[in-house]
């Protein structure tokens, strides 16, 4: 097991040194020079220095030298200055944006992926029924429908029409005038609580498994996720921690609520049909067969045999679009004026940021390459029948 992913991380790193090679001569070999124009062509910077700044930026050095200048640089943890937001430092930029695109990105995913398996797995086991007609259809209008055109008419039913929500942005300037905290630190606070409660709520899903009497893990399960309820609202409206937030944190949650029901739409139905046709694989095998033979409930055969192996495609399309999170969504950020990873990562290219755009590229990378390592290693818990050496 240590050889194997030793011998996998090894592979990784190779990988990422080509990625960022290419990821460095693609953006590099854009037609036109956006930030040589900015200096060289701007009347209000006298020629010495715009070419003293061209210098400083190492713009007029042979490529070769650029690219190893940069891969040293990266190594060490310095990214560089961004062009089109000079003097600013990448890194202030990516970690700025950071949080913003995790807490709405990492909401929606949980959302759409929860409610898409439980779906699947109640349509696949209903096969042949009105139900299931009816919900694969609706579901797969949804993921078919034209994205923008659908956010659009969200946005007016529910926050021009009905103004139940916000139209955009992620807060409301005239609630954060002279607030105390940063939207940032906001922002990471609630990334924080979302994350401590998802890894307690997991924790007692698996426990819960554990447990072979069916009425005392679900009344196990109802007891722990209500002393999970009671702690976060405990920490929300009674520590003076949180009640100083609450209000910060409300104001952001309200404007991502559009947002969330929207992806949450839109995606649920992918995982829906993949959960559905890998249950109807799973049904076909014979250990299905042996499970009902033995007089096992059906519940016990649908959620205990079926669904934990029908998980195994799911679970690897979670970790990899948990992998690619980071990189947001240039189209969600776009029409709900989000600015987050995805709108610095169009803005960046376009833009012929260089150095910002590859240090964005390359935290999609790292973690898209994190999140195969870690689906290999899953499926070994999933699946007792794989088995992974070091050969």
């Amino acid at each position: 097991m240590i050889r194997y992913i030793a011998r996998r991380s090894v592979q990784m790193f190779v990988l990422f040194i080509i990625f960022l090679t290419l990821t460095f001569l693609l953006l590099t070999a854009l037609p036109g020079d956006t930030v040589k124009q900015r200096f060289a062509t701007n009347p209000n910077i006298p020629p010495e220095a715009a070419q003293l700044a061209i210098e400083r930026l190492g713009l007029d050095k042979p490529l070769w030298e650029q690219y190893t200048s940069y891969m040293w640089n990266f190594f060490r943890g310095d990214f560089g200055f961004s062009f089109l937001q000079y003097p600013r430092p990448v890194s202030d930029i990516i970690l700025e944006r950071l949080p913003r695109t995790l807490v709405l990105f990492l909401t929606v995913l949980v959302s759409y992926y929860i409610l898409g398996f439980v779906a699947g797995k109640f349509i696949a086991w209903r096969r042949g029924r009105r139900g299931e007609h009816a919900i694969t259809i609706g579901s797969v209008f949804l993921y078919t429908v034209f994205y923008p055109w659908f956010a659009l008419m969200l946005i007016w039913f529910f926050a021009f029409y009905a103004d139940v929500v916000p139209i955009n942005k992620f807060l409301d300037p005239e609630e954060w005038v002279d607030a105390p905290f940063s939207s940032n630190h906001v922002f990471m606070v609630i990334f924080g609580v979302m994350l401590v409660g998802g890894i307690v709520a997991l924790t007692l899903w698996i426990l819960s498994r554990r447990v072979r009497d069916p009425a005392l893990r679900k009344r196990t399960v109802w007891v722990g996720y209500g002393a999970l309820a009671v702690v976060m609202l405990w920490f929300w409206y009674l520590s003076d921690f949180g009640s100083a937030r609450r209000l910060y944190a409300g104001d952001i949650l309200h404007h991502m609520i559009l947002p969330v029901i929207t992806i949450t739409l839109i995606s649920f139905a992918g995982i829906m049909l993949l959960t559905r046709s890998s249950m109807l694989e799973t049904m076909r095998e014979d250990f299905i067969l042996t499970a009902r033979a033995k007089g096992l409930a059906e519940k016990t055969v649908r959620d205990r045999h079926a669904a934990r192996t029908a998980l195994l495609p799911v679970t690897t399309s979670l970790v990899i679009a948990v992998a690619t999170v980071i990189d947001g969504g240039i189209i969600t950020e776009t029409v709900y004026s989000w600015p987050g990873m995805g709108e610095l990562l169009f803005t960046s290219v376009v833009g012929q940021d260089t150095n910002l755009a590859i240090a964005a590229f390359s935290f999609v990378g790292v973690m898209a390459m994190v999140g195969h390592l870690v689906v290999d290693i899953l499926y070994m818990f999933l699946d007792p029948r794989i088995r992974v050496t070091g050969e």
